[in-house]
Formats: structure tokens, sequence, C-alpha cells
């Protein structure tokens, strides 16, 4: 792949890095998007504080929600992979639910908190831009549903009762996610990781239920 392109700009020669101006702009995404709002920030804006071309931004994103959406990707990547690293974890297929959630939450939060900016973007900035976001998040939503209910039958198999029909129960302790992180985005002072982290393993405990006395891997079984 060709890292820098030669153009003739008004008759000049120039040397463009199209990975340079790109991750140039991304953050000038993170920080504009975070201060003043997606709606308040224009292309110049981000062409400004990138210190670039707003022609190179054209060359790398179709629009301002191109870009947006390649920053909430970035974050939500982050996320999938640091919980998916995490079920391979040593210890994480015979510990008990109950710790099992709290280390897949702990690692999901702190890879999508551990950006401030980042995290405002993704979980408040991306909230009603146009239908085509709300359809690419609820393509998101659509996977996490697919990770936690995996985790909600592996949860029955160790002898938990999950209250309600298992699809219910897992989209709304997705949107109670998203609730969660967006007043964590808003506030001036974001809450700890722990925090979110404790609430995520409460509410899906919950809604889980119990494990029966004898259920493996309960504190009355036998681990699998």
């Amino acid at each position: 792949m060709v890292d820098t392109v030669v153009q003739l700009w008004d008759g000049v020669r120039a040397v463009r890095d199209p990975a340079r101006v790109r991750a140039q702009l991304m953050e000038a995404g993170r920080t504009l998007f975070a201060v003043y709002g997606y709606a308040h920030t224009s292309v110049e804006d981000l062409c400004a504080e990138a210190q670039v071309e707003v022609r190179d931004f054209h060359r790398e994103f179709a629009s301002r929600e191109a870009l947006l959406t390649d920053l909430y990707d970035e974050v939500a990547m982050t996320g999938m992979q640091a919980a998916q690293a995490e079920l391979a974890a040593e210890g994480m297929e015979t510990c008990p639910t109950e710790e099992r959630v709290r280390r897949l939450f702990d690692a999901y939060v702190r890879a999508v908190t551990r950006d401030p900016r980042a995290a405002r973007v993704a979980f408040v900035e991306v909230l009603g831009v146009s239908r085509a976001m709300e359809e690419h998040l609820t393509m998101w939503r659509s996977v996490w549903v697919e990770f936690l209910t995996a985790e909600s039958e592996r949860a029955r198999t160790r002898g938990h009762g999950v209250d309600g029909d298992l699809a219910v129960v897992v989209k709304v302790l997705t949107r109670s996610v998203d609730e969660l992180l967006a007043h964590h985005g808003r506030r001036p002072r974001q809450v700890p990781p722990a925090w979110l982290t404790s609430e995520f393993t409460r509410l899906s405990m919950a809604m889980i239920g119990p494990a029966h006395p004898d259920a493996p891997g309960s504190a009355g079984g036998a681990t699998v």
C-alpha cells in the first residue's frame, strides 16, 4: 500500500500522507464532537483543528456523519475485542457466573471509557443524528444481543433460572447498558469505570437470577 501520495495542488507539488490525514481528522473529531457537539461542528472546524485542507477531508470521508460513524465503530470494536479477550482469559471457564459477568463488563467498560472524549462521542453524540445512524446503532446492538444471549444461555446451563423470555431479558439489558453509558458520557465529571461495572453486573445478575445451590458453578455446586 502506498503511504504517501504526490499531488499537484494549485501548481504546487505536495506530498500527502492519507494515513496521517485520517488520523488527524479522527483526533479532531474526538475533540470537537466531545467539546462542542456533533451538531455544532462543521467540516471547516474539523479541518482547522486537524490542520488539513477541506479537500483532504472529502478524500477521506463522505461526510461528517461518516467520520462520526467511524469514531463510534472504533469504540464499539475496542469494547467487543476487550470482552472477547477476557472470555479467553485464565479462569473464565470455571469461575462462578457473577464473577464471569463482572470480569466481562470490567474489560468492556475500561476499554470504552479509556478516552472520555471518545466515550462521549460514541454514547451521546451519535444519538438522534439520522435514520442511517440509528440503523447502524441497531446493527451493533444486535451484535451485543447475540453475545449476551450466549452468556445468558450459558448461565442457564449452570443452574440460573433466567426470569422471563431470554430475548426480552437480553434486549432490556443491552438498552440499560446504552443508557448508563450515555449518562456517563453526559456528566461533566464522569463516573468511575468501577461503578459502571458494578451496576452492569448487578443488573445482569438481577435478570439472570440466582443459581440453584447444587448447580455447577454455584457456591454449593461443583465447577465445570
